[in-house]
């Protein structure tokens, strides 16, 4: 099925408008209303309450900060608007409305209209969370683990790739002195080692090129993780014994290593404890921008010689020299103590994105050509959700440690393991193809290994292969969910109305996201007749997303958020049953 994305969390605070005399005001309405949702229904009240004020246009206009200024914040983009007896279905980039004294009576008295069409206009220029009222502080959670940072049995590594596909790779580097040394040729696989930040965290990489430039390329690939190792996880002190990344413009730096040994500090501090460091002297060698000068020259000793030193400073860093007092604790590793000190308590985007791409180019790349095996035209049609949409999708739902994320049709899991990763949450998936389950648990397996080689925690995920219709699991998982993804960009209409249904079992505020809208139109209109429809215990909102979010597209698109809202559809209903009531006691005179 459709790779889905991710998101979401409930908001306690996320509830309905205090109106005084609210049935009372009911009852004054005109019969004939109809009410779309119930965030635009909420707004004309408001406006029709400051419009009733008898001392109105008495009241001297309030100042108004920029902040606060209703122009500033006014809601908007909304799909179609003409006057108080239609209202938007869907609601796009629509932030909650607040109550503010009248700035005047022509102020109190301006049509939706005339509102809504001036705010469209700003519509493009306003946050995603500004759906929400308010934005409490998320729960925060612990991002790094105590525990050993060995990958364990049955780890697949750069070199395990390239073994499997070995036909596909060609010898990328020589020896410059030597033209007989065969060493590196491909049938040799020839191989360096990359220290991980974790304690006993070490990968194997075969330094050869694809011959294909699309397909997976170990040695891009080690250059990347050592730049990401770098930049998140080194001081500016312990970043000097590494030089400098490499530019467009790099410079020959001299690589004849100097004759005497140093010791460097391993932090900042002058008081920390010296750390025994290789025998070239960092301070006269740019290691990066030799690296990748061996790189371009195809310089295949200079490669393997500066990985060797490299490895060495990064070991230095992981495993500090115990200290001479045998009572005193021994130092930590500085490359997990860093994680303590990341910004915000989150992962920086480049070492999320370095291990989603690592554990996708060894876990699921290989199996390209058995994912693509589908039948055309039916709901199992196999498409992901770029990692760049999916954490568009966890910020819009405010996904935190503490959520229940189902994604139904989950594909290979990418989001699951992704959200987990991001905000450590409780990711449960199903998919009915038994190709992508298969490698989704085999990714899950390995998005375990690697976050603990990086030192990193991520939340509980489970994945099922089976129908999302039938499950047992999902029956059981519905009512707990904070927020479910359905990609269901090429679902059926069948098994749309199917899933339909099952939505009523979601909690208040609960949030379900899709490719296509599960609302019959976008700007149908709650009456009378349609009131008693499962959609309609649904806010709506559209999301832009950008182009390349996508796999099966290169343009870009919208998403839907459907946000549960049962307090808001019993006010609604509450209405129109008033409005029967009326009508029967007036039959009857």
């Amino acid at each position: 099925m459709l790779s889905s994305a991710l998101p979401s969390s409930p908001y306690s605070d996320f509830h309905c408008f205090p109106f005084e005399n609210s049935s009372k005001k009911i009852q004054q309405m005109v019969p004939d209303i109809c009410v779309t949702t119930r965030r635009a229904w909420k707004s004309q009240m408001i406006r029709e309450q400051e419009a009733a004020g008898s001392q109105a246009h008495l009241l001297p206009p309030t100042p108004v900060s920029a902040e606060t200024s209703p122009e500033a914040d006014e809601p908007t983009h909304f799909a179609q608007i003409a006057g108080p007896s239609k209202r938007p279905r869907i609601l796009s980039v629509a932030p909650e409305p607040t109550l503010r004294p009248p700035k005047s009576k022509k102020r109190a008295t301006m049509s939706a209209s005339s509102s809504r069409t001036q705010s469209r206009q700003r519509s493009e220029t306003l946050d995603i969370e500004s759906i929400y009222r308010s934005s409490p502080d998320l729960p925060r959670r612990q991002l790094w683990i105590t525990e050993d940072g060995s990958p364990g049995e049955n780890f697949v590594s750069a070199a395990s790739v390239v073994t499997v596909l070995s036909r596909s790779y060609k010898t990328y580097f020589k020896n410059l002195d030597d033209s007989s040394d065969t060493s590196f040729e491909a049938e040799s696989y020839p191989a360096t080692e990359l220290e991980y930040p974790n304690a006993n965290a070490c990968e194997t990489y075969y330094i050869l090129a694809p011959k294909d430039p699309d397909h997976y390329n170990p040695i891009m690939c080690l250059e990347q993780s050592l730049y990401t190792i770098f930049e998140c996880y080194l001081t500016p002190t312990q970043q000097a014994l590494f030089g400098t990344l490499p530019t467009d413009f790099l410079q020959d730096v001299d690589n004849t290593p100097p004759s005497s040994p140093l010791t460097q500090l391993s932090g900042d501090s002058e008081q920390s404890s010296p750390v025994k460091l290789p025998s070239y002297d960092p301070r006269g060698m740019n290691y990066l921008r030799l690296l990748q000068r061996s790189i371009r020259r195809r310089d295949g000793p200079l490669f393997l010689s500066t990985m060797q030193n490299i490895n060495q400073l990064i070991r230095a860093l992981k495993y500090p020299s115990l200290p001479s007092d045998p009572f005193a604790p021994a130092p930590p590793n500085v490359l997990i103590e860093a994680i303590k000190g990341w910004p915000s308590n989150e992962i920086p985007n480049r070492v999320l994105m370095r291990i989603i791409d690592e554990t996708y180019q060894r876990s699921v790349g290989p199996h390209a050509l058995k994912l693509n095996r589908y039948e055309a035209f039916s709901s199992e049609v196999y498409g992901e959700l770029m990692p760049s949409f999916t954490s568009d999708i966890i910020a819009a739902t405010r996904l935190h440690k503490d959520s229940l994320f189902m994604d139904l049709g989950c594909g290979v899991g990418n989001v699951l393991v992704q959200a987990s990763l991001e905000t450590c949450c409780r990711s449960y998936g199903i998919e009915v193809m038994p190709t992508p389950a298969e490698v989704g648990r085999g990714q899950l397996r390995q998005m375990k290994k690697r976050c603990r080689m990086w030192g990193l925690s991520m939340g509980e995920v489970e994945l099922e292969e089976g129908d999302m219709l039938t499950s047992q699991r999902v029956t059981e998982l519905l009512p707990q969910a904070d927020v479910v993804l359905v990609n269901n960009k090429v679902f059926q209409q069948s098994l749309n109305e199917a899933l339909r249904p099952r939505f009523l079992d979601l909690k208040e505020g609960a949030i379900v996201v899709s490719l296509k809208p599960f609302v019959s139109s976008l700007n149908a209109r709650v009456t009378e007749r349609n009131v008693d429809d499962i959609s309609a215990i649904f806010d709506v909102f559209e999301r832009p997303y950008r182009s390349g979010s996508v796999s099966w597209g290169s343009g870009g698109g919208s998403y839907y958020l459907h946000r549960v809202d049962r307090e808001g559809y019993a006010v609604i209903k509450q209405q129109f049953e008033n409005q029967r009531a009326r009508s029967a006691r007036a039959s009857r005179r």
